[in-house]
C-alpha cells in the first residue's frame, strides 16, 4: 500500500481515483479550495487527517478513517460510497453520510444537520451526535451507547436496533418500520408517530403526545414521564411501570399501567383495553 503522510492538498480532485494508499497526517485545506480530494478511489486509509474542503469521499469503495477531523467547512462529506469504517473522529460538516452502505462509526463526535440519509447497513457504537432530520430513510441500523440531541430523527427508517442509547429529540421515529429500541431513554415530544411495528423494551419514555396513530406498537417494562394524550389512535400491546399522566383513545389492544390521570374516549371506533394494575387503581369507568 503506498503511503502518503505529512503533506497539504487543496487542489480539485487531488488524490482523484486513487487505490490502496494510506495517508496519514495530512490536511485538505489551502486557497486553491478544491473539491472531491478522494473521488472514486478504493482501499484507501486515512489516519490523523484534517479535512476543510468539500465533498473529499464521493463514490469510493473500502474506507478506514481515524483519528480525523472533519470541519463545518467540510460539507457533504461521504457520498456513494460503500464499506466504510470510521473511528475516532469528528464529522462536523452537513450531510456528512448520504446514499452509503456498510458503514461502521467508533468513539466519533457528529454535528451534522442532515446526516445519514439513505444509508444501509449503519453501526454506531459509543458516538455522540448532534443533528437535525438525522438518518432519514436509512436502513438496517444498529446503535449501541450513542447519544442523540436534535430534531426530527429517525423518521422513516426500516430495520433498526438501538441499545443503551439517549436520544433528547422532536418528532422522532416517525413512519418507522420494524424497530427495536432497549434499555434507551428518549425524551421529545410526539415520539413516533405513524410508525408500524416498533417495540420499546425497558426504555424511559419523556414528553408530550407519544406514540399515536401507530399499528403493531410495543412497550415491554416501559417507565413513561411527562407523558400526556398518549396512544390515541394506536394498535398497542403495553406494560407501563409507572402512571402515566393521560391516555387517548388507544385503537386496540392492551394497555397495562399502575396508575392513569385521565383517560379521554370521545371516539367510539377506539376499543384500546386499559388495564389499572396499580394499588390505588382506577375506578372501571376510568380504566374500561
Amino acid at each position: 500500500m503506498e503511503t502518503i503522510q505529512n503533506q497539504t492538498f487543496d487542489a480539485e480532485r487531488a488524490l482523484y481515483g486513487v487505490h490502496g494508499v494510506r495517508v496519514t497526517d495530512c490536511a485538505f485545506d489551502g486557497p486553491a479550495d478544491g473539491e472531491s480530494a478522494f473521488k472514486e478511489g478504493s482501499d484507501i486509509t486515512a489516519e490523523r487527517c484534517f479535512f476543510n474542503l468539500r465533498y473529499p469521499f464521493w463514490h469510493d469503495h473500502g474506507l478506514v478513517i481515524r483519528d480525523s477531523e472533519m470541519t463545518q467547512l467540510c460539507r457533504a462529506a461521504l457520498w456513494y460510497s460503500d464499506h466504510i469504517e470510521i473511528t475516532r473522529t469528528k464529522l462536523h460538516g452537513i450531510k456528512a453520510l448520504r446514499e452509503c452502505s456498510q458503514v461502521t462509526l467508533r468513539d466519533c463526535d457528529i454535528v451534522s444537520p442532515e446526516f445519514g440519509w439513505s444509508t444501509r447497513g449503519i453501526t454506531m457504537e459509543r458516538c455522540t451526535a448532534q443533528s437535525e432530520y438525522f438518518m432519514m430513510r436509512s436502513t438496517d441500523l444498529h446503535f449501541d451507547h450513542v447519544d442523540f440531541r436534535g430534531k426530527y430523527s429517525f423518521q422513516y427508517i426500516e430495520n433498526a436496533v438501538f441499545e443503551h442509547c439517549r436520544f433528547d429529540t422532536k418528532d422522532a421515529f416517525w413512519h418507522a418500520k420494524n424497530v427495536v429500541v432497549r434499555d434507551c431513554v428518549v425524551k421529545g415530544e410526539y415520539l413516533a408517530w405513524y410508525s408500524e411495528n416498533v417495540t420499546f423494551e425497558r426504555c424511559t419514555i419523556i414528553g408530550t403526545q407519544p406514540l399515536c396513530y401507530c399499528k403493531g406498537l410495543r412497550l415491554v417494562d416501559c417507565t413513561m414521564e411527562d407523558t400526556d394524550l398518549a396512544f390515541e389512535k394506536s394498535e398497542v400491546e403495553a406494560t407501563i411501570l409507572s402512571p402515566v399522566v393521560s391516555i387517548k383513545n388507544p385503537y386496540a389492544g392492551r394497555i397495562c399501567v399502575p396508575a392513569v390521570g385521565e383517560v379521554i374516549r370521545d371516539d367510539a371506533n377506539a376499543k384500546g383495553q386499559i388495564v389499572c394494575t396499580g394499588a390505588d387503581k382506577q375506578t372501571d369507568s376510568c380504566c374500561a
